[in-house]
């Protein structure tokens, strides 16, 4: 059974509660951190998940389009042809509200907004495009600023520093009473109730009628308290997702339910800690092999990729401008735009869609310097290569490839290190490698756990970096004797 979660605190400790809860029933894998509602809902409908934590609003507004409110068997209806259920209200409502620093003269309500039009907004990415968010709020309350995009994770601090003055929040975040913040009366009714559900195949109930009915008994079971303070243990005390989940099983779910005393719970590098105790934690070597998997086979696919295409260019004029153009245009698309447009190309989540991403991201300078490599061999050796009787083709693999391979190099080293960095968004579909920790890190806002993401990155980089121009002098030295006599 495949469950799925949001990149956000919340959605992580839900995910870990139906992990826990499914567990003796079936084989679990929980997919964290799934980006946002268009990469996870993806993932349902391609059946790389099975179920996954939602809200109400969201379905509505959201998923199904309605521009008002709909009833629950209307929605469930709609979801049924898509072959989807909604089901297992969890107990609580986490609507958007906005938030402000809870000074003196702060605005009380969301209708006071738009008269003061020196306020700067900071708010999510995926809240200033939702249709539930900040599109029609603007035109319910009339609000004529124009909202900077935070991630929900650093958007506290930057509230607190004076960066910004107004945000926007989930009503079950534990940082609202931390951070003393005054939360804006939706005076004009525009948010609708956001009750947290799951979101499933409906073939899932079937296939997995053990585990579903184990967690169908969480219904009702998680209120806002219990929700903010699961939250407020990730978030402000440290502890790991699996670890706050398995203490709320612990506390308030049914025998059936709960884990077992004896029972083990992972405890992931989101585990309690300084920077060295979770740049070294026990995924550490999971996490460098799936990265190093990621880049090397993306790096290695781009190459037979665009070395061809590289040497179209070369030799074709008419085509060159064109081959340039497009692999540029493709490193220009958003990867996670990309992402989302993959998986319901491909049917999939995880390693598949962010090969293919890579594969995009790494073409442009490997096809450049190979078009750039071939133009630069001298004409001379061209023309003594034809004096020799050299048909095209041998010409290519014997003259031309070997006196551009320096210069192809390169562009297979920039390739690579930009692999590197680029490999981190993998986790935002499920793909793992060392992007797991930086959203981990992200969400609940831990520089330590960014950083315990980031030095792997960096070294994985460098040391790339090194092994290519250790191959890059090698060349260098073989080319000058190639050339030598000649």
């Amino acid at each position: 059974m495949h469950i799925g979660s949001k990149r956000f605190t919340e959605s992580y400790i839900l995910g870990e509660v139906l992990a826990q809860t499914a567990a003796p029933y079936a084989k679990v894998e929980h997919l964290q951190g799934l980006g946002n509602t268009a990469i996870v809902l993806a993932a349902l409908q391609a059946g790389r998940i099975d179920v996954y934590p939602e809200y109400v609003g969201t379905i509505d507004a959201e998923i199904l389009k309605h521009p008002q409110p709909s009833s629950p068997q209307q929605m469930r209806a709609e979801l049924a042809a898509m072959g989807l259920g909604m089901a297992v209200p969890l107990g609580f409502n986490n609507t958007y509200a906005l938030a402000v620093r809870g000074e003196a003269g702060a605005p009380l309500k969301l209708s006071e907004l738009a008269a003061r039009g020196g306020l700067r907004f900071g708010l999510s990415h995926e809240f200033i495009g939702r249709a539930d968010g900040w599109p029609g709020l603007a035109v319910r309350y009339g609000l004529t600023q124009r909202p900077q995009g935070l991630d929900h994770g650093i958007a506290y601090e930057a509230l607190q520093q004076r960066q910004v003055d107004v945000i926007d929040i989930y009503s079950t975040d534990a940082k609202i009473h931390q951070y003393r913040l005054r939360v804006l009366e939706d005076d004009r009714a525009f948010f609708p109730r956001y009750d947290a559900v799951l979101l499933y195949r409906l073939d899932a109930a079937q296939r997995f009628a053990a585990a579903w009915q184990a967690i169908g008994k969480l219904e009702g079971r998680i209120s806002a308290t219990d929700m903010i303070a699961m939250n407020a243990a990730a978030e402000i005390d440290g502890q790991p997702f699996a670890r706050v989940a398995h203490d709320w099983l612990a506390r308030h779910a049914s025998a059936s339910a709960a884990p077992r005393a004896g029972d083990a719970v992972p405890l992931p590098s989101g585990a309690r800690g300084g920077l060295l105790s979770k740049l070294l934690a026990d995924d550490l070597w999971r996490l460098t092999r799936q990265h190093l998997t990621l880049v090397a086979f993306a790096v290695a696919l781009a190459c037979v990729a665009g070395i061809p295409l590289g040497v179209l260019a070369a030799f074709r004029p008419r085509l060159r401008q064109s081959v340039l153009a497009l692999t540029g245009v493709l490193q220009t698309v958003p990867s996670l735009a990309l992402l989302a447009l993959l998986i319901p190309l491909l049917g999939a989540i995880g390693t598949a869609p962010a090969l293919v991403a890579l594969v995009v991201y790494a073409l442009l300078p490997i096809v450049r310097n190979t078009c750039t490599g071939l133009l630069q061999v001298p004409p001379g050796l061209q023309l003594a290569a034809q004096a020799l009787g050299l048909r095209p083709m041998q010409k290519l693999l014997h003259v031309d490839l070997p006196l551009a391979l320096p210069v192809i190099l390169a562009g297979v080293k920039t390739a690579a290190v930009m692999s590197v960095g680029t490999a981190t968004i993998a986790a935002f579909i499920g793909a793992g490698g060392y992007g797991e920790r930086i959203t981990i890190g992200l969400a609940l806002n831990d520089n330590d756990m960014l950083l315990a993401g980031a030095i792997p990155a960096a070294l994985l980089a460098l040391l790339t970096q090194g092994i290519f121009e250790l191959l890059e002098r090698k060349l260098t030295n073989r080319h000058r004797l190639y050339v030598k006599p000649i």
